[in-house]
Parts: C-alpha cells; structure tokens; sequence
C-alpha cells in the first residue's frame, strides 16, 4: 500500500465528542475557586482569558477591558505599526491610571515602560525583517507579550523570528503562532517559545479544513500539545472551537493553561467596529461585523491581494459590555471546577475525568426539554 505509512487512524475528538464526569467534592461555594495562572516569563493572568490579535476583537478598548478583568487581549497588527504603537501606550497609561485609582502598585519610568504585573500583548508577523521594528517598538511601547500571529506557527519563518526574538528581548514573553502537534511543541520550545496557541483550523471563521484538509480535532490537539508542553515547560493557549462556557471548561480541564477567544468575544461593546441596526423599531436589532483574519471581507478591509482565502465573515449580535461575558466564563469554569472538587486549574487538571460521547449524548446535553415544549 503506497501511502500506509501516512496514515494515522488514531481516534481524533472535538469538544463535542467528551464530556467531564463529576466527582466528591468539598468545595461548598464556587467562590473557593482560583481561575489564576502563570503563563509564564512573569505573565501572571487572574482569569484564564486571551482576547484573539484579530482586528474585528482586539483593539486598545478590548485589551484594556480584558487587562481590568484580569486576562490579556492581544493588540492586532492589521494597521500600520504607529497604530499599533498608539494602541499599546493608550492600554498602558490606562491600566496605569486604573491601577492608582484602585490603590494598586504600578509604575512608569525612563521613556514610559510600565512597571507592573500587567500583562500587555501586541501582535506581529514574520515575513521580511519587518516583524524586528514592530517587536522593538511594541516593547518600548510597554507590550510585555509578543504574539507571532502565524496560522502554521510550526514553520521556518517562525524559527527565524522567534529565535531572534529570544535573544533580543530575553525578558519578554513570546508567544508562538498556531500549533496543533507534539512535534511543533517540542521544536517551538528548542526555537525559544514561552507559550503556544493550539489550535489549526477549528476557529468559528476558519475555514482552514475545508480549504485544506488541515488540522487535527481541538480536544486531541490539546491533549497532545499540552503533554508536551508539560515536558518541555511551555505554556499552551486554546485557540478555537470554543463555542460555549462548557468548551472553555474542557478546554482547560485538558491541559491548556489558558484560552484565546475570539467569536465568544465578538459582537462586544469593545470590538473595534461600528454597532449596526437592521430592522425597524420596536423590532430593530443590534449588530458588529465579525471576520476571521483570512477572510475574502478581512483582507479587502486590508487592501490585500484577496488570494489564500482561509477564512469566512458574519454578523453577530451585540452583546454589550465584555465584563458580561467573561463573568460568565467565569462563573461556568468554576462551577465545573466544584464539580471535580478542584480549587485551583492545576487541581482540575489533575481531577478532570472524561468520558466520550455519542450523538445521542451531544443532544441530551442541549436544552432539549425546551426546544420540545417549543415543537
């Protein structure tokens, strides 16, 4: 058989295909839960949230929102690099100003570098030697987290650019492009990587796999990059096919030490983007435009050579302030914590049992009961 040896028919699984198993608990208030995590190169998060460097999520308001809900969003790079330059000292006078406010050590010194816990994220490319100006003026900025934004982080260009990075700014936190395989996971740490997006093709606007054939199913993703990240003392970040709170859950429950969000976030008052009406009143509704980053919409946005095309765009409702959102998050990771009786993420990674689902149980899980009485 001519291709028997590329061919690997391990059972891969997505979220909807596992379900966590709830187990004793002694936790009596969810409350008693800890959502923090070390991401690394002293990027300390209180929620385990990332808003997505996409330009219809992350922007200065996104990424100020989520630096005060204790995640981080990643500024886009999908504008010219005084923009982003701007973006990212608007976050950091801001979370400074915040911080005063609340009583809470934070510092500016010398040209404006931030001294503080926050966690400051822009990101960058990896074509040309572009990505170098970027990266230092981002960090003179105050950015304290660089995401190489690579769809295939497991790539030349992404060992060039990380591998400079790593000597030249030693202190910062560099975050690796998209990975969904060991292999990229054990290479990216050689390379210099703190921490890993993993995840290809399963995002909402991705249409990676249908284009390609490429990726691997999250849940398996996950479970594989994050054995290896354990090994190799790498962080992994979740990057799609989180539709609900519940994904969120399995998602860390997995092994992954945070998630990177982007359609559960679209539509939010702080998405860069204009809020639309379509219909008339008293039955008019509120919208944002949501596009993945490859999409024809997207790079037409960017006055870019619409080829390469991996990517869709859609209409999403508004769904007013960010901080809703991510309380629920919240509110449902801990809840699932308290289920396997966990205070902490490393403790409900520890705890976390699954059983695999059939299509039968993927409909029991919906509120079915409701949709019945609606029939």
């Amino acid at each position: 058989m001519r291709f028997k040896d590329n061919i690997d028919i391990r059972e891969a699984l997505t979220f909807d295909d596992i379900s966590l198993t709830p187990t004793y608990s002694d936790i009596v208030t969810r409350s008693d839960c800890d959502l923090s995590v070390d991401l690394g190169a002293g990027v300390i998060l209180s929620t385990p949230v990332v808003a997505s460097p996409m330009k219809a999520v992350c922007g200065a308001e996104m990424a100020l929102a989520i630096g005060k809900l204790g995640g981080i969003g990643i500024i886009h790079r999908f504008c010219t690099l005084e923009e982003q330059v701007e973006m990212v000292k608007s976050v950091r006078d801001r979370l400074y100003v915040w911080r005063q406010g609340r009583g809470e050590e934070s510092k500016i010194i010398g040209s404006g570098t931030m001294l503080t816990t926050d966690p400051i994220g822009a990101a960058i490319g990896v074509s040309d030697y572009e990505y170098r100006v970027r990266a230092a003026a981002l960090i003179a900025a105050g950015a304290n987290v660089i995401n190489l934004d690579v769809a295939h982080g497991h790539h030349i260009l992404s060992k060039v650019a990380i591998s400079y990075l790593k000597r030249a700014f030693p202190d910062v936190h560099i975050m690796s492009g998209a990975v969904c395989t060991k292999e990229a996971i054990y290479d990216l740490s050689e390379w210099g990587a703190t921490s890993v997006r993993c995840g290809v093709g399963s995002g909402s606007a991705c249409e990676t796999r249908i284009r390609t054939g490429i990726g691997i199913p999250q849940a398996t993703a996950i479970i594989e990059c994050a054995e290896a990240a354990d090994a190799e003392g790498l962080t992994i970040i979740a990057d799609g096919g989180l539709r609900a709170v519940g994904d969120v859950a399995k998602a860390l429950a997995l092994g992954s030490n945070a998630v990177m969000l982007g359609s559960i976030l679209s539509g939010a008052k702080e998405t860069p983007g204009e809020i639309m009406k379509e219909g008339v009143w008293p039955n008019e509704r509120l919208y944002k435009v949501y596009m993945g980053s490859a999409s024809f919409a997207a790079k037409m946005d960017r006055n870019e050579k619409t080829k390469n095309i991996e990517g869709t765009s859609m209409r999403v409702p508004y769904k007013g302030k960010v901080k809703r959102v991510v309380n629920d998050i919240n509110d449902g990771v801990r809840s699932s914590m308290s289920y396997v009786g966990a205070r902490d993420i490393s403790q409900y990674q520890h705890n976390a049992k699954f059983v695999k689902t059939t299509q039968s149980g993927i409909v029991e899980a919906s509120p079915h009961g409701v949709s019945r009485s609606n029939a």
